[in-house]
């Protein structure tokens, strides 16, 4: 059973994202940036991502304080970040959906259309329809080009 998890965590470390940080920060509390030698490493400290980090503490009462804190003090190196939040922040499953773009664009078409607050339109985004936000982004399109840049946005 230990060589299984072993195996594991060495097949987790060769994946590391900004992630895999949040979740040793509520969960493991164990210092990932430091290599199998004890030793921190320049790599993992470039995978270490603190507006990621800050953002996905900052959706619970319980570490907004620690990610706002290391918000002001962005300047401190990213380790010592880092073990600041392993060692301050409590162990707790965290997990919260992110806003997708989608809801972002909705709200935006929304706010544009009525000239809404981000308040006001969130309330009345809960009111309308799939269809009924369809026709006002079509109401509110103004052409151009997509993300994408290849090809047009033909949503008119």
């Amino acid at each position: 059973m230990n060589n299984n998890r072993k195996k594991t965590t060495q097949k987790n470390d060769d994946k590391l994202t900004p992630f895999s940080f949040v979740n040793e920060i509520n969960i493991g509390k164990r210092d990932i940036m430091r290599d199998q030698n004890g030793e921190h490493s320049d790599l993992l400290e470039r995978v270490y991502n603190p507006f990621i980090t800050n953002r996905s503490l900052s959706y619970f009462n319980d570490s907004v304080l620690y990610a706002n804190e290391m918000n002001k003090n962005h300047h401190i190196d990213s380790r010592l970040q880092n073990a600041y939040l392993i060692n301050s922040i409590r162990k707790r499953k965290r997990f919260s959906k992110w806003i997708k773009s989608t809801e972002l664009d909705d709200l935006e078409a929304v706010k544009t259309c009525y000239g809404y607050s981000n308040e006001k339109a969130r309330q009345v985004l809960t009111l309308l329809s799939h269809e009924q936000l369809t026709e006002l982004k079509q109401r509110v399109y103004k052409g151009g080009y997509t993300n994408n840049k290849s090809t047009r946005n033909t949503s008119r």
